[in-house]
C-alpha cells in the first residue's frame, strides 16, 4: 500500500522539473524579443535626444536627424553609474554624430539605425566599462529638413506632396 503513493511522488518529482524547464524555455524567448526594445525595470536610462547634420553628396548640409535613444545597463546598480555619467557620454556621442554621417551611403536622408545602434554602444562603452552596457535602442528618429518646402496654400500643388503628409514620420521602437 505505501508503494503506491512513493510512487506517485517519485513520478511527479521526475516530472515537475521538465515541465519546469518548458516553461522557462518558453519564458526566455519571450524575453529575448522584448529585450531588444526593453531592458528589466531600472536598467534603462533614456538619453537626451542627439542631433546629427544631414549632408548631401556636395557635403553641404541639407538638414538635422533628432534621435533619441535609451541605454540599457547591465543592472539597476549600473543605471546609476550610467547616469551619474550620463554628461559624458552624451558628449562622447554628440561628437560622434558629428564627425561621421548617421545616413546610409544610398540614401542621404535615412538614418542607418543598425550603424549607428554599435557606434554609439561604442561610445557609451568608452565612458563606462563594457559589461555595465548592455545595449543602445535608438527609439525615434526624426529628420528636419534645413529649408522645407512651405506653401501657404490650404492644399498643396500637383507638383508637391500633400501639406499633411510628413516626408520622415517619426516612429518609435520605444515603449514608455
Amino acid at each position: 500500500m505505501r508503494k503506491a503513493p512513493i510512487l506517485a511522488l517519485l513520478v511527479a518529482a521526475l516530472t515537475l522539473p521538465a515541465f519546469a524547464a518548458e516553461e522557462k524555455a518558453a519564458h526566455d524567448e519571450a524575453k529575448k524579443e522584448g529585450e531588444a526594445k526593453k531592458g528589466k525595470p531600472g536598467t534603462n536610462v533614456d538619453m537626451p535626444f542627439l542631433m546629427a547634420p544631414l549632408t548631401n553628396a556636395d557635403g553641404k548640409l541639407t538638414g538635422y536627424a533628432y534621435i533619441s535613444t535609451r541605454l540599457t545597463a547591465s543592472s539597476e546598480s549600473f543605471a546609476l553609474t550610467v547616469r551619474d555619467k550620463l554628461p559624458f557620454i552624451q558628449d562622447v556621442m554628440v561628437r560622434d554624430v558629428n564627425n561621421t554621417a548617421v545616413t546610409t551611403a544610398e540614401d542621404p536622408e535615412s538614418v542607418d539605425v543598425p550603424r549607428l545602434e554599435s557606434r554609439l554602444l561604442a561610445d557609451a562603452r568608452k565612458v563606462i566599462s563594457a559589461d555595465k552596457v548592455k545595449h543602445i535602442t535608438v527609439c525615434t528618429v526624426q529628420i528636419a529638413e534645413l529649408h522645407p518646402v512651405q506653401s501657404q496654400a490650404r492644399t498643396a500643388p500637383a507638383d508637391q506632396p500633400a501639406l499633411d503628409e510628413h516626408k520622415n514620420p517619426v516612429k518609435s521602437r520605444c515603449e514608455p
